[in-house]
């Protein structure tokens, strides 16, 4: 397996480290995809597998959104993005779920993968990469619970859009976290760092991430005229290079399905559209959008 290491080459749309895919997921035909089984670094990415298992525990009644998670000295020594609780502080699981889904804490990540992992957090990793081969998650290895950069933990793209979708469709109750722009936990004002909540028309989640491996990542939900879209992105240079370029992937995929974009919103994407779709021609020429059979 090819493992990337920081700095190895610089990330931008086109470059050496993109890769991207979109799906619809109700069919699971797949609308575009580029280097889509490459190995990628989630970053960030890797929490949206931190709270499939924290989802499934609470469905199975081991965990409630009340019980209180206690903060270790271990997930305490976290590095930013964390909430910075101190050691012998807890929240709430529901606390804990929004200071992941918005900004993306590292240390409440831990914390959760200390919790349920019987206080190994390296053991907990060991039952996420269990567990996503089981969900289809074929090329993808986890180290942690944060995403904090270890050069053992990859995915792909079309992995990580893959557990994207059986979020929505295996935690159907809980999946409405993904969609908070804003909340306030511990005392603190948290606002998402998925931007493209408030700019896309449509959009409902779910993640972002960012490596030097990998560049800025993200995995979107987006839904209009009851026609749902993931795209999940990996090699921009920048948040908003790659949250352009998302989002023309996506107005695009709703076009090729009929879906009209919504009015006040084509001359704002025209232009993202079309540097975005220089970006794909040069990665991989014509044949990118075509249907899975």
């Amino acid at each position: 397996m090819l493992h990337l290491l920081p700095g190895q080459a610089q990330a931008q749309i086109g470059s050496a480290r993109y890769a991207a895919v979109v799906i619809e997921p109700g069919s699971g035909n797949i609308l575009y995809s580029a280097n889509a089984d490459a190995p990628r670094h989630p970053a960030s990415l890797t929490k949206m597998m931190t709270l499939y298992m924290l989802f499934d525990a609470l469905r199975a009644g081991r965990m409630r959104l009340d019980s209180r998670l206690v903060m270790t000295p271990t997930a305490a020594s976290r590095i930013p993005t964390k909430l910075g609780l101190p050691v012998g502080r807890s929240i709430s699981v529901e606390d804990g779920i929004y200071a992941l889904v918005t900004i993306s804490a590292n240390d409440v990540a831990s914390l959760i993968g200390e919790t349920l992992g019987g206080g190994d957090e390296s053991r907990f990793a060991q039952m996420m990469t269990l567990r996503a081969r089981a969900i289809g998650m074929t090329h993808t290895t986890f180290r942690n619970a944060s995403g904090l950069p270890d050069i053992e933990q990859v995915t792909t793209a079309y992995d990580m859009a893959t557990l994207g979708r059986r979020l929505l469709y295996d935690f159907p109750e809980y999946f409405h976290y993904f969609n908070t722009s804003r909340v306030r936990v511990a005392g603190m004002n948290l606002r998402s760092h998925v931007r493209m909540l408030d700019s896309y028309e449509g959009a409902d989640g779910i993640k972002t991430g960012y490596v030097d491996a990998s560049g800025f990542n993200i995995v979107t939900s987006a839904r209009r005229d009851n026609v749902r879209l993931i795209a999940a992105v990996f090699g921009g240079s920048s948040w908003v290079e790659r949250d352009r370029h998302t989002a023309a992937l996506l107005d695009r995929g709703f076009a090729q399905l009929g879906v009209a974009e919504p009015r006040g919103t084509a001359m704002a994407s025209a232009a993202a559209g079309g540097a975005a779709a220089a970006a794909v021609r040069r990665v991989r020429g014509p044949a990118l959008l075509a249907r899975a059979p």
